[in-house]
């Protein structure tokens, strides 16, 4: 679970709907305050949301840079339909699609660049692969080539069975018991809490397969003419960073290696992460 470090945009976001012809999307949008250059959308990951680029948005902004990060659907402030059918990657896919579509019109001519962080990432994949059309990048952070580590797998699996059972708000506090917030959550952990409990769970369930049975499609991604950025932390223990440095040898793309950092390099060191963002995109 990222941790960002406020749940409170910068003075330079604010929080509005993005609406799009498959429904509306919670969205941080920050804008820079001359004109934008071009447009990043920011895609989170399992049990995330926007907050978790919170970091990310003052820095990219004041590199010329529209930053829109998203709840997917079943996400925090995004709803959710509680039938896990709705939630086959393939559906959230078309949703970046319709949430690209939706931003066409307002997109500076440098177009979109799309980022998405661990499941994030193998969503912004699958849009990609559907249609690559309406992006200038893509950049797969802490995101592998296929299933995760086995030992996430099992933990997966086993939120999956207590979502199955019990109640969002007494699995939150098996979690609590088993992983006491950290002094760096703010309001002690209540922003996570209230995410959480904001969480489908039908949303949790069906992702947390998909990143459990994940067929390796990098070399259906290295076909496209896209530029892609792979970038990771030193340490991960969700995707062996071997692993990334193999999947960005194998699609031929810019690999950054955020130094201090594990799963969560835009909660753990954002001006290092938005810095390497910002030259991949720069140097496009």
């Amino acid at each position: 679970m990222s941790r960002p470090p406020t749940f409170t945009p910068p003075p330079c976001a604010r929080s509005r709907v993005l609406r799009t012809a498959r429904g509306d999307f919670a969205v941080l949008d920050a804008v820079p305050s001359a004109g934008a250059r071009a447009t990043a959308l920011l895609l989170p990951g399992y049990t995330g949301s926007k907050e978790d680029f919170i970091a990310l948005l003052e820095p990219l902004a004041e590199a010329g840079f529209r930053v829109l990060s998203v709840d997917g659907r079943g996400q925090y402030e995004t709803g959710g339909v509680g039938s896990q059918g709705a939630y086959s990657q393939a559906e959230l896919a078309r949703d970046v699609l319709a949430q690209a579509t939706a931003l066409d019109g307002t997109t500076p001519p440098g177009g979109i660049h799309l980022l998405g962080h661990s499941l994030g990432g193998q969503i912004a994949r699958a849009a990609v692969l559907l249609d690559a059309a309406p992006f200038r990048s893509l950049t797969l952070m802490s995101s592998g080539p296929a299933e995760i580590d086995p030992a996430q797998q099992e933990k997966a699996r086993l939120l999956s069975d207590a979502l199955g059972r019990w109640s969002m708000a007494e699995v939150w506090q098996m979690m609590r018991a088993m992983d006491p917030p950290e002094d760096a959550d703010t309001g002690d952990g209540e922003g996570l809490r209230r995410r959480w409990l904001r969480h489908d769970p039908a949303q949790l369930i069906a992702t947390g397969a998909q990143l459990s049975s994940e067929p390796d499609r990098v070399a259906e991604l290295a076909a496209l003419p896209l530029p892609v950025h792979v970038v990771s932390g030193e340490r991960d223990d969700v995707w062996p960073v071997p692993l990334l440095d193999d999947m960005a040898r194998r699609l031929g793309a810019r690999r950054t290696v955020i130094a201090g950092a594990e799963h969560s390099p835009n909660t753990a060191r954002p001006l290092e992460t938005a810095a390497a963002l910002v030259s991949f995109w720069d140097g496009l």
